[in-house]
């Protein structure tokens, strides 16, 4: 059989195996479902602490508890026990001794005494200052304040939670409300993998917006540091009721309930985007519905995570889909599951309204110029980087350049592109990238679930709608090495990338969020503002003339450093062969650096060609009537 499938087989058989292993640790415990009272106290969230106590139901002898380890979306051993602290483990008013697991820490042992029915557990969240709380809103992720009987599917354990908020704050969640008593809101049971899947945001300034009510109740739900950041521009409360509407178009059927975007505007609570079924956590600047730029980068967040409710929650990989938070997931498909998305949760902004077909424009450009100019793609496929997720999210950013990240997302985009691009071009524009969605994504409407999905059933759904070689096709700019990026959905969509002097406005605006100069394109290099060296491109001048992460620039054609001196030194080789002068530290040492180049400064943008169709313009026309 072919290796791919072969391949698949096996880990069908890996997951089955991991199956009965649970059900008999799940036998061996003597239950198969138990229900979980859970109370969060959240009072000191301004501290950024929350208390926990939760009371399962137990039998007298040997109990193992589990930490959330493998979070949904995270896609990585992400849970973050080192912010559980103060564990305590009790019942009827008697400590109970506990030890953790020598060899998988996220688990801990005790021995449950004769005549104990109910297991008292408590411990504090800890979350590390800026990423979850500040002093005037809180992100409360149900996975950081639980434990729960090892081995059990997380469909099978029942929890009732209630939770009491500091004084006058307002919350929302995709939680159904049991009831409300001024600041302490009980929720009914759910399952612990519904829980896990309905974070809640709470704040003491707070804003919903209705974006539609009928035949779902869709909903943005704010909260903010300040009351003046709640403030909406007519125009940007329409594109997301127009957001609403063309993802729906594009899918054709909804597989949650209700839909509640969670929206958190804060400089120090955390820039978060994480997808849920019926809710998505989006984390943003303060300032953010009031700065044009981060407003762009908002619509691009919204439309991704918004995407993941039918990619990622609906449609998941069989290699990511595990029956509880301790089995590993594989994410040899999050070029699918990541890269789908990123293209869908740009082309849904452009259609909305949120972005420009400039800004889609420019979006793609920086995408595509970063893929192509990867020299990492030399030695490693793109599955790879997918594959090997576990460390490619957390991998450094010195050496970037040559090791690869997580370019499933953005090579993903490409390639989707390509594919849509394909569609569009087999039928003669009657047929494209939609018609996959709708059949793969759509069908009835559903409450959450999870439909499973391997390689084969994305090339079979695929040739439905357009018959192709898309085996060929994806197995190429998946699996094989590449020395160039995926540009057919560019060249073969009506634009070229080119790069001149004008900067491209994506780019600009990440180098003035977060603070650093990206010089990629031209001598090959980022730094941050100081003029630290944060990566290098191997095959460009600046590496070839000796500069590599870590050092410092001090001086540029014999004035002290300044972004602006590099900028003129780069801009002046446009008409002159001579080399850039670097003064540059390494370690406590100065040496001088010739950088040899000629070109000027080079920025990456599309550019119509006009002996093809503009289908890229095609692609983001509005959809939903």
């Amino acid at each position: 059989m072919p290796k791919m499938i072969e391949q698949s087989h096996k880990k069908h058989r890996l997951l089955m195996l991991l199956l009965l292993l649970q059900f008999c640790a799940v036998m061996a415990w003597g239950q198969n479902s138990v229900s979980i009272r859970m109370n969060v106290d959240a009072t000191d969230a301004a501290r950024n602490v929350l208390h926990t106590t939760l009371t399962i139901p137990v039998k007298p002898g040997p109990l193992s508890l589990f930490y959330p380890k493998w979070i949904p979306g995270e896609h990585s051993p992400t849970g973050p026990i080192n912010d559980m602290a103060g564990l305590r483990l009790s019942a009827n008013g008697k400590s109970i001794p506990w030890t953790r697991d020598a060899v998988e820490m996220f688990a801990f042992h005790c021995e449950i005494p004769a005549g104990v029915s109910e297991l008292e557990v408590a411990f504090d969240d800890v979350s590390q200052p800026g990423t979850t709380m500040s002093a005037r809103l809180a992100r409360v992720k149900w996975n950081r304040v639980l434990v729960y009987p090892r081995g059990m599917n997380s469909d099978s354990v029942r929890v009732t939670t209630s939770i009491k908020l500091p004084g006058g704050w307002k919350f929302a969640t995709a939680l159904p409300v049991l009831r409300e008593r001024r600041d302490d809101v009980e929720f009914k049971e759910v399952s612990l993998t519904e829980l896990v899947d309905s974070p809640l945001i709470a704040g003491a300034n707070f804003r919903k917006v209705t974006l539609a009510s009928a035949p779902l109740l869709h909903e943005m739900d704010i909260v903010a540091d300040t009351p003046a950041a709640l403030e909406v521009k007519p125009e940007t409360l329409l594109g997301w009721q127009n957001l609403v509407k063309e993802a729906n178009a594009l899918f054709g059927a909804r597989h949650y309930r209700s839909y509640r975007f969670l929206l958190t505007l804060s400089d120090i609570g955390g820039s978060e985007g994480l997808e849920h079924h019926e809710s998505s956590e989006d984390g943003v600047g303060e300032k953010a519905l009031s700065d044009p730029g981060q407003l762009i980068d908002m619509g691009d967040l919204l439309g991704h995570e918004y995407t993941h409710s039918w990619n990622g929650k609906y449609r998941r990989p069989a290699d990511l889909t595990t029956p509880d938070f301790e089995q590993p997931m594989q994410g040899d498909l999050l070029w699918v599951y990541e890269g789908l998305t990123e293209y869908l949760g740009k082309v849904l902004p452009a259609r909305s309204g949120l972005w420009t077909p400039e800004n889609f424009r420019e979006s793609v450009a920086a995408v595509a110029a970063e893929m192509d100019n990867q020299q990492g793609r030399k030695w490693r496929p793109l599955v790879d980087t997918a594959t090997a997720v576990q460390f490619t999210y957390s991998s450094p950013r010195a050496w970037m350049n040559y090791r690869r990240r997580v370019d499933y997302y953005f090579e993903g985009l490409l390639l989707w592109m390509e594919a849509d691009v394909i569609i569009r071009r087999q039928s003669q524009g009657k047929l494209s990238l939609d018609d996959f969605c709708h059949k793969f994504h759509g069908g009835p409407d559903t409450g959450p679930m999870v439909k499973t999905y391997t390689f084969d059933d994305i090339v079979n759904t695929l040739n439905e709608v357009a018959p192709y070689n898309w085996r060929g096709f994806l197995n190429e700019r998946v699996n094989m090495i590449a020395a160039r990026a995926p540009l057919g959905g560019i060249t073969n969509g009506g634009w070229k990338l080119v790069y001149n002097e004008t900067p491209n406005e994506e780019v600009k605006f990440n180098e003035q969020q977060r603070k650093f100069m990206n010089l990629t394109y031209s001598i090959g290099l980022i730094l941050s503002t100081e003029g630290v060296v944060l990566d290098v491109n191997p095959d460009l001048p600046a590496a070839r003339a000796g500069l590599a992460p870590g050092m410092k620039i001090v001086g540029v054609n014999g004035r002290a450093w300044s972004a602006d001196a590099l900028h003129d030194a780069i801009a002046a080789t446009k008409n002159a062969a001579t080399p850039i002068e670097l003064r540059v530290e390494n370690g406590g040492f100065q040496e001088n650096y010739k950088v040899t180049y000629r070109g000027g400064e080079r920025n990456p943008h599309l550019e119509r060609d006009s002996s093809q169709p503009d289908v890229l313009g095609e692609i983001i026309k509005p959809h939903a009537h």
